[in-house]
């Protein structure tokens, strides 16, 4: 073994223990919002607060695809503790968000802005009960982490040319070196993955996972067929793509070559680690009612809820988005780009299109990366204050809630 090697396989860092036995990363309060009027109150509440991010669902009535995904990231292993905020008229009720949370070890708060007074009383309440969970949250205990513990999702958006020939191949081999040190790899996208059909259901490691990425890759093919949209755009066109099978090839990239376990869906959490996709499209009794991915923020928040602490967002053409709970890296296979948005991306794997990096170097140089981010290191968009987020109706047949998370 290699002095590199053997120091990116022996790395460790220090996260923090959640009562059902995952760690996080980081240490956050979260603040929910259940309905779009009460998002003000939210962001004021959160403003100007250290490690307080916002979620929330802009529906009035019920749904169970947000709620499961609500309930699942107020229990992320990067959050420590929960105010849920709402209006007083909505079917999501914010107590039972906060029930949830509190059976699961962490502590939080709800209430209604109607039963406060209004907009200024109820923040400044809010403030006064975000204060209340710092002091419980700064309690967490500290403890070590490595590779076994670590949770690392991708999502590719923006594509271009170099996407499949750079950035996600070197995501590929980073999910390669995750699994061999015993971590877990979760990529999505099923619907640029049409065409793929035989190579996704090979890489199923047993005859089960197998038939399962079969039926997903046809649910998908479906959908794409019933809504009449594919994941291809004119943006992608412009980056040098030219076919859906040519998009859906270098979007497979970013799994790398291990045998993949399984497929799990929305706010389900992997039962054990290694190489898992995640299929968040609606099944077929719904297909009438809401895109899947409609734009990358979607995408990566159903990515956050399996417990993933850390995302990977590979992008040809460029972003400037974030993401709230778990750390975003961005990372462009096209130098002209990292040029040029140097800013916001954080990791350039252009430089094994330009010679000055093999797929390997980058690939560990990527885990790299990634180790001292899970450690403490501040990605750009962090540093910059992006916190992106988007939860959307959608229907989807899920498993009950005590199969789909943890309690």
């Amino acid at each position: 073994m290699s002095d590199e090697s053997a120091t990116l396989r022996n790395a460790a860092w220090e996260g923090y223990l959640r009562p059902d036995g995952r760690k996080g990363i980081r240490n956050l309060l979260l603040v929910v919002y259940t309905v779009q009027c009460a998002e003000f109150v939210a962001q004021e509440i959160a403003h100007g607060e250290a490690d307080t991010h916002v979620i929330g669902f802009p529906g009035c009535y019920d749904n169970a695809y947000a709620i499961r995904l609500l309930l699942a990231l107020a229990r992320h292993p990067n959050v420590g503790g929960v105010l849920a905020v709402g209006l007083g008229c909505e079917y999501t009720q914010p107590a039972r968000i906060a029930d949830v949370v509190r059976a699961s070890g962490r502590p939080a708060h709800s209430f209604f802005i109607q039963e406060h007074g209004g907009t200024r009383s109820s923040i400044e309440y809010g403030k006064q009960l975000l204060a209340a969970l710092r002091r419980d949250v700064e309690s967490a205990p500290r403890v070590p982490m490595d590779w076994r513990d670590l949770m690392v999702g991708c999502e590719c958006g923006g594509s271009d040319g170099t996407s499949g020939l750079a950035g996600n191949p070197v995501v590929g081999r980073f999910f390669d070196l995750l699994v061999d040190l015993g971590g877990s790899a979760i990529f999505e996208e099923t619907v640029e993955m049409i065409g793929l059909r035989d190579v996704l259901a090979r890489r199923g490691k047993t005859p089960e996972a197998q038939q399962a990425l079969r039926h997903t890759y046809d649910k998908a093919e479906h959908y794409c067929r019933s809504v009449r949209q594919y994941s291809i755009a004119p943006g992608n066109f412009a980056g040098g793509l030219t076919t859906i099978e040519e998009k859906s090839m270098g979007a497979f990239a970013k799994s790398g070559s291990r045998p993949i376990e399984g497929v799990i869906r929305v706010a389900e959490t992997p039962p054990h680690p290694g190489l898992w996709l995640l299929d968040s499209v609606p099944d077929q009794s719904f297909m009438q009612f809401g895109y899947t991915n409609p734009n990358d923020t979607e995408g990566i928040m159903d990515l956050i809820s399996t417990g993933a602490q850390i995302i990977l967002f590979v992008t040809g053409r460029g972003s400037v988005i974030g993401s709230p709970i778990a750390p975003l890296i961005k990372i462009t296979g096209n130098g002209k780009t990292f040029r040029n948005m140097e800013q916001d991306i954080d990791f350039n794997a252009g430089r094994v299109l330009d010679g000055s990096m093999t797929m390997d170097g980058a690939g560990t140089a990527l885990a790299e990366l990634v180790r001292s981010v899970a450690g403490g290191t501040m990605t750009k968009p962090e540093q910059i204050g992006h916190r992106e987020y988007f939860i959307m109706y959608k229907h989807q047949d899920t498993p009950s809630l005590t199969e789909g998370c943890r309690a």
